[in-house]
């Protein structure tokens, strides 16, 4: 389903919207898919499911046991009801930048150009820290 399949190192988040849940551990992957971004984001959902996730029992926002996020698709913006691609909430947030930029330090934002690790800056201070390198 995915090719060429590579990972940042797992870093450790403290939450934030919810506050009182335990901290969250976060990574960013890159790969090639044949998949569509809908049929992505079913796969991504049937993977949730696989690990016990009940969107429909959770508190928003609130604990889980997996959440993937599609941040990315190749240069694609998209806007439809079930996804957005680039994600909307991935420049506030430390922990999708930090992994993302020690993945892909050279990426760009496919609407404006802007590269992500010049919003690095806004997001420090988020409490996010290494957990675990990648494997080289």
């Amino acid at each position: 389903m995915v090719a060429g399949l590579r990972s940042s190192s797992i870093y450790r988040s403290k939450p934030r919207y919810v506050l009182d849940q335990p901290d969250f551990f976060n990574l960013a992957a890159s790969g090639d898919t044949e998949l569509g971004p809908d049929d992505l984001l079913d796969a991504t959902k049937a993977i949730e499911a696989r690990h016990g996730r009940n969107r429909e029992l959770e508190r928003r926002k609130g604990p889980r046991t997996l959440d993937i996020d599609i941040l990315l698709y190749g240069g694609l913006t998209l806007d439809t009801p079930d996804l957005v691609v680039p994600h909307p909430g991935m420049l506030e947030r430390a922990f999708v930048l930090v992994p993302l930029a020690e993945l892909e330090p050279a990426l760009r934002h496919p609407a404006t150009g802007a590269l992500f690790t010049s919003s690095l800056g806004a997001v420090a201070g988020q409490g996010i820290y290494l957990h675990a390198k990648a494997p080289l």
